[in-house]
């Protein structure tokens, strides 16, 4: 399902405005965090699949110590740190959101080859029909399956998705202790900077 740039969640939303209790989180499991997306943006993110936390909450990277929103907006992308229940706010800069695997689990490791190579499937048919200018995927290893590419690194990709430029980011989870933040930023910044946000500002797309 995709989460349309404004806001209008009710009261689910206002539900998990703060922390969800532990029967919340341990009930999450298998639930989806609704995408945000919208044709023509300029970067669309695509996480591994939802932490139970995360799904708790309905909202993207939104469990405490995930780096996501601090590597978006120290690399350029926002004007400022936003919450993970800003996430439907992200279109409107030209940012979308979501999942490999859309349904949530306790880690990355709970999910099999198979269902990441049929989210690779799902997530060329979406690119297909949304046109983002980038697909940056948020986790080596599961891009590696996914897409049966073994040796891929991080950084821009040979390959494109119909016909996105993809781009290969670490995994920002707080538990990624390969990557700490002053690095995860770096390499947004990269990528911020080949699609041309400044602050938070794209530049103008050129048809």
């Amino acid at each position: 399902m995709t989460r349309p740039a404004s806001r209008g969640r009710g009261r689910a939303a206002s539900r998990h405005a703060g922390r969800p209790t532990p029967g919340e989180i341990e009930a999450a499991a298998s639930r989806r965090v609704p995408d945000v997306l919208a044709p023509g943006l300029r970067v669309v993110f695509v996480g591994i699949n939802p932490g139970l936390y995360s799904a708790a909450t309905g909202h993207h990277f939104a469990r405490p110590g995930n780096r996501f929103w601090k590597a978006l907006h120290q690399s350029g992308f926002t004007q400022r740190i936003l919450r993970p229940d800003e996430d439907g706010d992200l279109p409107a800069l030209g940012i979308g959101i979501t999942n490999l695997v859309r349904r949530a689990s306790a880690g990355a490791a709970d999910l099999s080859s198979d269902e990441l190579r049929a989210g690779a499937r799902s997530l060329r048919r979406s690119v297909g029909r949304l046109h983002p200018e980038f697909v940056a995927f948020l986790g080596l290893g599961a891009f590696r399956i996914a897409f049966g590419r073994p040796k891929a690194a991080i950084g821009e990709q040979p390959d494109r998705i119909s016909p996105a430029r993809v781009w290969l980011l670490p995994n920002p989870s707080g538990l990624n202790a390969h990557h700490q933040l002053p690095e995860l930023t770096a390499r947004f910044a990269e990528l911020a900077a080949a699609a041309g946000f400044r602050s938070g500002t794209p530049k103008r797309r050129v048809r």
